[in-house]
């Protein structure tokens, strides 16, 4: 079967496509469309992967977000509060005078925990956001 390849054209701000250049380099990419494609992949198993989270789950949400940004702090604030059912606790930590760091630790619903993660993840002036789940394995 024959794969047919697409040619795309997307815009990126110099600084991340330096980093990206220089990570597929160090790891011997023979191309920039090589490695955009292993990212897409990586990204793809990613989602599928979020998909598949059903149950009861403990989890942490890390967040690395630019509080600089108009509404990202608030907007982060009303979905934790919109989502105290979920939430046990969180962590702030002031990486630098405009970025930040918060984990948030969540125990329930692991669909409800990926919607919150998607909400989070979605938002501008966010720069990285993961999740990380475990099923409930406690003895009843």
């Amino acid at each position: 079967m024959e794969k047919k390849l697409m040619r795309i054209g997307i815009s990126l701000p110099g600084e991340l496509l330096d980093k990206f250049d220089k990570a597929l380099m160090k790891r011997g990419y023979s191309s920039r469309s090589e490695g955009i494609r292993d990212a897409i992949r990586t990204y793809n198993q990613h989602y599928e992967w979020m998909q598949q989270i059903k149950g009861t789950r403990t989890a942490t949400i890390s967040i690395v977000y630019d509080c600089s940004k108009k509404g990202v702090t608030s907007t982060l604030a009303e979905i934790q509060h919109d989502h105290m059912d979920l939430i046990n606790s969180s962590v702030h930590f002031n990486m630098e005078e405009n970025l930040c760091f918060e984990v948030i630790i969540l125990e329930g619903d692991g669909e409800k925990i990926v919607d919150l993660a998607e909400k989070i993840l979605s938002l501008k002036g966010v720069k990285h956001s993961r999740l990380t789940t475990v099923p409930e394995e406690r003895t009843k």
